[in-house]
């Protein structure tokens, strides 16, 4: 009998573990509206809502509103821009390190450019320093300023660069801060208690036919205390390889979803989160879609992601959205 008994409770364990582990899952959202298809793009949220900008071609702005669960569409890019992470900064979003143009050689976009949501209105922000200019690089915000590292410089040819600048948008200046310990492009970074993380990415080389397959499993970290840049040791090496992923801080853990890497056609589905407390990586559940080339939002204690492609390279392009809570 207490045999049994024990059983029924490792059973009621069980399940109640494997619906704490389905709580913690991704909900693939049905919204009332669904955003344009797009792949290359990016996401970031501003006063409550989030936007979907950019991708290959001309693009509309996608806005979603989580109280209405709806997605609106707004004003056009005022040009082609892809490969890059939104930033937003005083309820306004930035997008630096982009491109635009065609496949091999896209062509690093030479100033910052600036969407008011209120306004649903675009202006040309300052020049970005010619010999900086690169795309498919990191973005991110801390301490009110705006932060650009890694990237290439000819679109998927060749031109890696381990590049770290901050701009400042109050005064409109940039700095150049030390190199990363890696070069890298098509990675999405965040910041997590002043510890700047860069996971995945590759060097894409199309020079040699080598675009997909020259991935990176360093983690490189930057202390914004000492300000200097550490790499993990490798037993803390991203554990599935990919690039064009996208990268948040969700709690106390960085979490790497995503991607795109030579050892499979279909996008990456895998979510790994990395705890800085433990110094290891967790597997989470997956994305139900396999996806790269987006972005991911953290708004309201939940992460957002949309669109990207399918499939490596360049389709078919998505517009669903699922959603993880804690």
């Amino acid at each position: 009998m207490k045999t049994l008994q024990r059983l029924s409770l490792l059973c009621i364990g069980v399940l109640v573990s494997a619906g704490t582990l389905s709580a913690q899952g991704w909900k693939a959202a049905e919204p009332l509206s669904v955003p344009e298809k797009r792949h290359e793009n990016s996401m970031t949220a501003a006063k409550g809502k989030l936007y979907l900008l950019g991708g290959r071609g001309m693009k509309s702005v996608d806005e979603y509103d989580p109280k209405k669960d709806t997605w609106t569409s707004k004003s056009q890019t005022p040009l082609e821009m892809h490969h890059f992470q939104a930033v937003a900064f005083n309820n306004e979003i930035y997008v630096m390190g982009a491109f635009t143009g065609g496949y091999p050689h896209e062509t690093p976009i030479s100033n910052i450019y600036i969407y008011n949501p209120d306004k649903d209105e675009w202006r040309k922000g300052p020049e970005i320093p010619e010999a900086r200019r690169r795309g498919a690089a990191g973005a991110f915000v801390h301490n009110n300023k705006i932060y650009l590292v890694d990237g290439i410089q000819d679109g998927h040819w060749d031109g890696h660069v381990a590049w770290f600048d901050e701009f400042d948008p109050k005064t409109g200046t940039w700095r150049q801060l030390p190199d990363a310990p890696h070069a890298r492009d098509h990675v999405s970074v965040a910041v997590l208690d002043n510890k700047l993380y860069v996971a995945g990415g590759r060097l894409s080389t199309a020079r040699i036919n080598q675009v997909l397959n020259r991935t990176i499993p360093e983690v490189d970290v930057y202390d914004f205390k000492t300000n200097q840049w550490t790499t993990l040791d490798s037993t803390q090496n991203l554990p599935t390889l990919r690039a064009g992923n996208t990268t948040v801080a969700f709690g106390n853990k960085i979490l790497v979803m995503g991607g795109e890497s030579g050892t499979q056609v279909p996008a990456h589905s895998e979510v790994e989160a990395y705890n800085p407390k433990t110094k290891r990586w967790e597997k989470l559940p997956s994305l139900h879609q396999g996806r790269h080339g987006t972005g991911a939002v953290v708004l309201n204690g939940k992460v957002y992601i949309v669109a990207g492609s399918a499939n490596r390279g360049g389709g078919p392009e998505l517009n669903s959205m699922e959603v993880l809570e804690k």
